[in-house]
Order: C-alpha cells, then sequence, then structure tokens
C-alpha cells in the first residue's frame, strides 16, 4: 500500500514513531498541546474551528497517562528531556488508536526508565489489536518485545521466527550473513 502523504495514511488507520524525534517526530517550537494533538485535529473541532480548551483537556490527560514531566501543556516541547519528548510522540500517535504502528528505533537514546515505559506502550497497543512493525538495531528489544522476528541481512529476509524460536546469537549470525533459516 502506498499513500501520498502523511495524512492519507492516518485516514488508513497508521500512525509512526519516527527514528528522528527532533527532526521528523516533533514541531520543537510548539508547545506540549500542539505536539500532541496535531495528528487528531478532526476530534478537537467545535463546529469549523478548532477547541482550544478540549485540546488542552486532552494533552493534559495524556501529560498523566504518559507519566510526561512537564509543567503544563503550555511547555515547549523542546523543554522535556528526550525521553519524555518520546512519550508525547507515544501519546499522540496511539490516541487515534491506529490498526497499525510502525515504531522505528522508539528507544534510541532513551534512559532505562524511557525504554522500558516505550516497551509497555507497544504492548499495550499490541494486546489492544494494533499490529505492531517494531524496527530497531537493539536485538534485545526486539527479542523481548516481538512476537515474531523477520533478520534482514543484505535487505533480504533471512529467517522469520516465532518468539523465543531463535536466541540472540543465533539472530545475530543471521544478520551478520551467517546463514539462512
Amino acid at each position: 500500500m502506498n499513500f501520498s502523504s502523511a495524512a492519507e495514511a492516518m485516514d488508513h488507520s497508521f500512525a509512526m514513531i519516527t527514528e528522528e524525534r527532533k527532526a521528523n517526530g516533533l514541531f520543537l517550537k510548539g508547545d506540549l498541546t500542539f505536539n500532541t494533538t496535531i495528528a487528531n485535529l478532526n476530534q478537537y473541532k467545535s463546529g469549523p474551528l478548532l477547541s482550544d480548551p478540549k485540546m488542552t483537556k486532552a494533552t493534559v490527560k495524556e501529560l498523566k497517562v504518559m507519566n510526561t514531566k512537564a509543567m503544563g501543556p503550555d511547555d515547549l516541547i523542546s523543554s522535556l528531556s528526550g525521553g519524555n519528548q518520546q512519550k508525547v510522540i507515544i501519546a499522540r500517535e496511539v490516541s487515534g488508536e491506529p490498526d497499525v504502528l510502525i515504531a522505528i528505533q522508539p528507544t534510541r537514546g532513551l534512559d532505562v526508565g524511557a525504554i522500558e515505559f516505550v516497551h509497555k506502550a507497544l504492548i499495550r497497543e499490541r494486546d489492544r489489536g494494533a499490529a505492531i512493525l517494531l524496527i530497531s538495531l537493539e536485538l534485545d528489544e526486539v527479542m523481548d518485545v516481538s512476537d515474531r522476528i523477520a533478520v534482514i541481512y543484505a535487505g533480504q529476509i533471512v529467517g522469520e521466527f516465532e518468539q523465543g524460536a531463535i536466541t540472540e546469537e543465533q539472530a545475530g549470525l543471521l544478520m551478520a550473513g551467517g546463514g539462512a533459516e
């Protein structure tokens, strides 16, 4: 399926946690409310206009649910730590309850607590029924979070396994070109 825009992908119930949160995932000059609600503006309309109170209320709720450390919805997103910025992205992307969530390097540069939080959020989405495509260079992350693992070498899938059917060492060998399934 090819989409001509992010809006078209969202219309088909796709969401994405980008690899580069600062370059592609956030509006760094925007506040938390803007960054939390931008993907789902239709749900904050009041007639032909956006409802600031609805947007602020949704942001406050998401900040609590995601346990984001911020003073309030008017804080600039750039004032938050990387882990809290990632929580805002996740809150935004899952708030529309997508059918497909693509997560590319979702824990890169995060501390242990934020990593655990991201993993739990991905698992919650999976348990809700969303299909999660996790793309990560962190082998332990893939092994811990994924139900199914596809190993790629030289642009080709060289093995596909259920969780627990392959060790990290075996996956590492396949990733390095050390044999096929």
